[in-house]
């Protein structure tokens, strides 16, 4: 069998063969000119599919880093906020030592009333403090309105218990500022486990200076009764006015009572009782009106004078325990802080090592690229060459 090698067939496979060197060129041209390897998804289909997947997880860390930026910024907010109640409380408590001063005047203990009302309404407006955003931040999720409002002297709060949780990186997650109800409210009152108070009607001068568990671990969480039968002399009531036991008093002696440690301190008057038992909760709000209350009481008489002191020591122990948690909630948002900040880092490794790779999959090797352009050149140039020369070909110049 013999194959016939026409002249159209020769013209054609010159032609084919400088479109496709031409092809090339435009090909390298454009990788040149884009600086990318991919050019196209025909050029590499399982690369360009892995590349879109790398680009989709760039984009969500980069919304994560948004997550990131804008949690912080609260958290940053609720420090601030935190760190200026903390002062404020720092300072009912020095007004509250103040006060109990038996050389201070009506007009004296009128002005540290007044300041303290003024710090209650500073205390609010930072529970009420702003996002960047507009956004309440101690409202949890409900923080579209104030969290907090005054109507007739209380507070009442109108946020909800949630505390969001934000993704910050792939798998972590930290906690949005705090709701104001875990920080202004429901507060531990006493020392945080155990709280005591005198009852309204003593008539004696017995001051009650300090209350915690004893360290034997007996106490049941009862509440329990000290109940003066003289100024030396008590009984021991438990919640059904039972007497289980009873003492000998001397002022500023430890009185120990089914696990719990008592300090009185002055003379008690037939009577007068003090009940201990497990600490409640309370809002600093409250806290400090019945600070306002206690300093406007009635202390023409001693048992005033003596009722009056016993209100200070509470409202002590009580700022006390409101200063810890602001302490408590800004520790909180401090290791909130760091969660970002590692996070951040993750971000940024997980960012580095996509973008290298990437860069692996897409972008060009000028050099070589370069090499090759001038390499398809010449041989788009031999074609072109070639493809001249044949045309010139004729049977009738080789047999003359």
């Amino acid at each position: 069998m013999m194959n016939r090698i026409s002249s159209n067939m020769m013209y054609d496979q010159s032609v084919a063969l400088m479109l496709s060197k031409q092809s090339k060129l435009n090909h390298l041209e454009q990788q040149l000119a884009t600086g990318k390897k991919i050019v196209s998804a025909k050029d590499d289909p399982v690369a360009s599919g892995t590349a879109v997947g790398m680009d989709r997880v760039l984009a969500e860390l980069e919304k994560l880093g948004s997550n990131a930026s804008t949690v912080q910024n609260r958290l940053g907010l609720q420090e601030n906020a935190l760190a200026e109640a903390g002062e404020l409380l720092q300072r009912v408590s020095d007004l509250t030592i103040q006060s109990n001063n038996a050389a201070l005047s009506a007009d004296d203990q009128k002005a540290i009333s007044t300041e303290l009302r003024s710090i209650k309404e500073q205390m609010l407006a930072l529970a009420n403090t702003k996002d960047g955003s507009g956004r309440y931040l101690f409202g949890g999720a409900a923080d579209a309105d104030a969290p907090f409002t005054a109507s007739n002297g209380s507070i009442t709060y109108n946020g909800d218990q949630t505390q969001r949780q934000v993704e910050v990186a792939p798998g972590t997650f930290v906690s949005d500022a705090l709701p104001g109800s875990e920080i202004f409210l429901r507060i531990r009152t006493g020392n945080g486990t155990v709280d005591g108070s005198a009852a309204a009607g003593n008539t004696g001068q017995a001051v009650l200076t300090d209350i915690s568990r004893d360290g034997s671990g007996s106490w049941d969480g009862n509440s329990y009764t000290l109940r003066f039968t003289g100024s030396d002399s008590y009984d021991v009531l438990d919640a059904n006015n039972a007497v289980i036991g009873t003492g000998t008093y001397s002022s500023g002696d430890d009185i120990l009572v089914q696990g719990l440690r008592v300090k009185i301190e002055g003379e008690p008057a037939a009577g007068d009782s003090f009940t201990v038992g497990a600490a409640g909760t309370r809002d600093v709000f409250t806290t400090i009106d019945r600070l306002v209350q206690t300093l406007e009481m009635d202390t023409t008489t001693l048992a005033g004078v003596t009722a009056q002191q016993n209100g200070l020591q509470a409202s002590l122990r009580d700022v006390s325990r409101a200063a810890e948690a602001m302490i408590d909630a800004r520790a909180a948002g401090g290791s909130q802080l760091k969660a970002v900040d590692d996070a951040a880092s993750l971000r940024e490794a997980n960012s580095v090592t996509l973008q290298t790779s990437l860069s692996q999959m897409r972008d060009l090797n000028y050099a070589e690229a370069i090499g090759q352009y001038q390499l398809e050149g010449a041989a788009l140039q031999a074609a072109q060459t070639i493809f001249t020369q044949m045309q010139s070909m004729s049977l009738f110049n080789m047999i003359r």
